[in-house]
């Protein structure tokens, strides 16, 4: 067993998953989910753009619960269309079903997204248009850069993420309880998310170990005064290990 007791915030699924992972490699885990997700009804609209994705030059999937719930409509002819993710573990969704699928092979974020070759080539075609498939409220930075390369973009929201209801204190009260002495995070909005619910036991959480999948995440934390941040590169387990591995209790 290494040393390490963390906190891990993912939705439930998701932290269930990582824990095991952790299990395996001797890291042991607390699981208090600091993201919740709901689908979105889809709309007349979106059932429109989802009926003829051929106008798209590239599709763009930002996270797992958008790979599953555009799924849910699956057409084959979808497995003529370049598709895109943000991660691996977002990739393996799309893949199981045929998709033709690109990401970056380091890095889980808009950034290491924008750098892909495939992607690139996509969009500097004439009339480029890309759909990004997303929750509410996401990062504009991705459509941003897309439309400084002379890309059109279209998004199709499909859920939306919010904290879970905690009594007071049940953050700082789980940490203390279980001898926790780090803190994993996923997202930049998951780490929105901690400090909210830490409220004014911040200062304290913010003393301990605090494991971030990217540099966009690290800058966010060390601004709000965490005092150790790691970026993982990644939102990975194997990513994550490496991070423990290579870092002092």
């Amino acid at each position: 067993m290494t040393p390490w007791r963390v906190l891990l915030t993912r939705p439930a699924e998701e932290s269930m998953a990582l824990a095991a992972a952790l299990a395996e490699a001797g890291v042991s885990s607390s699981s208090l989910p600091l993201l919740e997700i709901e689908a979105l009804p889809v709309t007349p609209e979106q059932q429109a753009v989802l009926a003829d994705l051929s106008r798209y030059c590239a599709v763009v999937v930002v996270s797992k619960p958008a790979a599953r719930l555009v799924l849910q409509h699956f057409h084959q002819a979808w497995r003529q269309l370049p598709w895109f993710s943000v991660g691996a573990a977002t990739a393996r969704v799309l893949a199981d079903h045929g998709l033709n699928i690109h990401y970056p092979e380091t890095g889980d974020d808009s950034e290491a997204l924008l750098e892909v070759p495939a992607l690139r080539e996509a969009v500097a075609r004439p009339n480029a248009r890309v759909l990004i498939v997303r929750g509410e409220d996401g990062r504009e930075l991705l459509a941003e850069r897309l439309r400084e390369r002379g890309a059109s973009v279209d998004y199709l929201e499909l859920y939306r993420r919010f904290l879970p209801a905690y009594p007071a204190g049940e953050l700082m009260e789980r940490i203390q309880l279980e001898r926790l002495n780090g803190v994993v995070v996923s997202s930049g909005q998951g780490f929105l998310h901690l400090q909210a619910l830490a409220g004014a036991d911040w200062p304290q959480v913010a003393q301990l170990p605090l494991f971030v999948p990217s540099p966009r995440v690290y800058e966010m934390a060390r601004a709000a005064g965490a005092e150790k941040v790691v970026d993982c590169r990644g939102a990975s387990a194997a990513a994550l290990l490496v991070a423990l591995r290579s870092s002092a209790v």
